[in-house]
Order: structure tokens, then C-alpha cells, then sequence
């Protein structure tokens, strides 16, 4: 496994303090039993769990798990070889504006003549044909969601040159754009260093609590986010093990969960993953 855990004491309960009968009722995803094949092969089955409004769940597993695909099942991309899904309320369907998508993160080089203020803008109108009709309300919101993610003094900045870090957060203000209510990021951790994950933990972590957004996050590294998550969904072997981190993070679920042994060794401090490959 490629990543370690520092596992703070967690009762059973999540961490928000909330009830799951005050879950069910405020639930914005539900996914009961669902199934999911890609090219004939079956990735996940009998996958059921709820995203409650406010909610941070990340979700860990190898490579080929189904972590990415369980985003497009939301959005509408991919449907269920089995199973029911509910997002806010009705099935899915594409270009639902009350979710908002961090695709998996490229850094962007090649448009240096682009800046932030474009970037974020896509967010708005990125959907239509050509350029956008320029409005005093058009970039007030745009100034609103660079503000919110610390980000306004970039807002005339080329994109080419700002940072992995700063253009996550232009990424992440594009997805806001739409006051969504479920927030999906894929993998917004990689290619930043440890200061800058934590920064964009503790950035979405702030959003969510202001907001009540929902907010399902795909990571390989799960110790940035120990501090604040309050579940995580474990995919590996065609199934899942969703619960608390160290309900789920243990030797013996672990084990159990990809039918063969795996430890969790703790050391200085920090919990290590041993004995799978991702």
C-alpha cells in the first residue's frame, strides 16, 4: 500500500456527532446494493452506503477498485449493472449543477496566456460555445469563489505560472460556482507536497462546514485528511467497507475485506499498511 495512517481515538460513531437516523433523513446520496461492471469485468457489488449533508467521506483503495468510477456513478456518467441510486433526491442524471466535479488533477502548463479568473469562469459557462458574454455579475461570483478559496490575488494571474497548490484551488473555486450541495473530488492530493495537501484538506474541510456541502474526496493518502474526515470508504476486491478510520483501518477488516493477510504496524507514532500492493 502506498500511503500511512496516524489514527486519532475515534468512538464508533462519526466524528460530526451526528445520528444515522439524522443521517437517513439529510441524506444526499444513496446508493443501496449496487453493482457496477466495466468491460465485463465486475468492479464493485453489493456497494450501499449514505452521504449525509456536511459529511466528509474519503475514499481509499488500489488501483482499479472502482474509486473513480463511483464518482461517475453519481454524476450520471456510468450507470449500475445492479442496484439503485439516489443523488439529491432523484436518480442521477449528467450536468446536475448541485454537484460540483474536481476531475483527477493535472497540472496546467500550456495555457499561459489563460488566467485564473478564466479558469475559474469555466465553472459558469464552460458548457457553452464559445467565449463568455462579460457581466458585472458574471465576475462578482467568479470574485466570490476566488475569495473563498484564498485565491483572489490570483485572480489576473497567468495560469501557466502558478503553482500545483494554487491552481487546486482555481479548480476547486470553479466547482463552487454552482452553490452545489455535493462536492465529488478525485484525487485532489496528488502531485502536491505535503504542506500543500494539507492546505487543501484544511481548505475543502472550511468549505464544507460553511457550506454543509456534501463531500466525497478519492485519495491514496489518507493521513492529511485523518483530522477531519468523518468516514472513509475502503473499495478493494470487489467490495467495500465503509465506516470511522480505525473501524475500518485495521489489520483485521483489512484482511478480511481482500481475502488475505494485511498488517497494520504502528510505529513512531504513525499506523503503516503492509502486505497489499495498490
Amino acid at each position: 500500500m502506498d500511503y500511512e495512517a496516524i489514527l486519532p481515538t475515534r468512538s464508533s460513531a462519526s466524528s460530526s456527532g451526528r445520528s444515522s437516523g439524522s443521517k437517513k433523513a439529510s441524506s444526499l446520496a444513496e446508493l443501496e446494493d449496487v453493482a457496477v461492471r466495466l468491460g465485463g469485468r465486475l468492479i464493485q457489488s453489493g456497494m450501499s452506503f449514505s452521504l449525509a449533508a456536511g459529511e466528509m467521506v474519503a475514499v481509499l483503495g488500489p488501483n482499479g477498485a472502482g474509486k473513480t468510477t463511483l464518482l461517475k456513478l453519481l454524476l450520471g456518467l456510468v450507470r449500475p449493472a445492479a442496484g439503485s441510486i439516489r443523488v439529491l433526491g432523484a436518480p442521477p442524471r449528467r450536468g446536475n449543477r448541485l454537484i460540483g466535479y474536481v476531475p483527477q488533477f493535472r497540472v496546467l502548463e500550456t495555457e499561459r496566456a489563460l488566467r485564473a479568473r478564466d479558469v475559474v469562469g469555466f465553472g459558469l459557462d464552460g458548457h457553452r460555445w464559445g467565449p463568455a458574454w462579460p457581466s458585472r455579475s458574471r465576475e462578482a461570483a467568479i470574485d466570490r469563489a476566488l475569495e473563498e478559496v484564498g485565491a483572489l490575488e490570483l485572480a489576473e494571474a497567468p495560469i501557466g505560472y502558478l503553482s500545483g497548490g494554487e491552481q487546486q484551488r482555481l479548480l476547486i473555486a470553479q466547482a463552487l460556482l454552482s452553490s452545489p450541495r455535493l462536492l465529488l473530488l478525485d484525487e485532489p492530493l496528488s502531485n502536491l507536497d505535503i504542506a500543500r495537501a494539507q492546505e487543501v484538506v484544511q481548505l475543502v474541510d472550511g468549505i464544507r462546514r460553511e457550506r454543509q456541502v456534501a463531500v466525497l474526496l478519492v485519495t491514496h493518502d489518507v493521513n492529511p485528511l485523518l483530522p477531519c474526515v468523518d468516514r472513509v470508504l475502503y473499495m478493494a476486491n470487489g467490495r467495500c467497507l465503509l465506516g470511522a478510520p480505525d473501524e475500518v483501518i485495521n489489520r483485521e477488516k483489512l484482511s478480511e475485506l481482500y481475502g488475505s493477510p494485511v498488517e497494520v504496524v504502528e510505529a513512531l507514532g504513525r499506523l503503516f499498511v503492509v502486505g497489499v500492493e495498490t
